[in-house]
């Protein structure tokens, strides 16, 4: 069955059931808030807890932000083990 992608709001069944709580949000929101804080090419490393990589995958969606690993940048869906984020300067 063709999709219009333009369209599509979530990738699956389970993304659409688990929608952004204010938590989510929040998360968000500080690491957001705690790289601007920060000279240009800083990171910051984020937890092991999924919900705070979750909410660093979906700033990268957004392109506002760069996930890194051994400092190479790396793909978000597929990275394991600690991880740091930097922001990306718009241009």
């Amino acid at each position: 069955m063709a999709r219009n992608w333009a369209e599509v709001r979530w990738c699956s069944e389970s993304c659409r059931r688990a929608k952004l709580t204010v938590a989510d949000k929040e998360l968000e929101h500080a690491i957001d808030s705690l790289l601007a804080t920060l000279p240009r090419g800083a990171t910051i490393c984020v937890a092991e807890g999924e919900p705070a990589r979750m909410a660093a995958r979906r700033l990268v969606a957004a392109g506002r932000v760069a996930i890194l690993q051994g400092n190479r940048v790396v793909d978000p869906s597929t990275v394991k083990g600690p991880i740091r984020v930097r922001r990306i300067d718009p241009a």
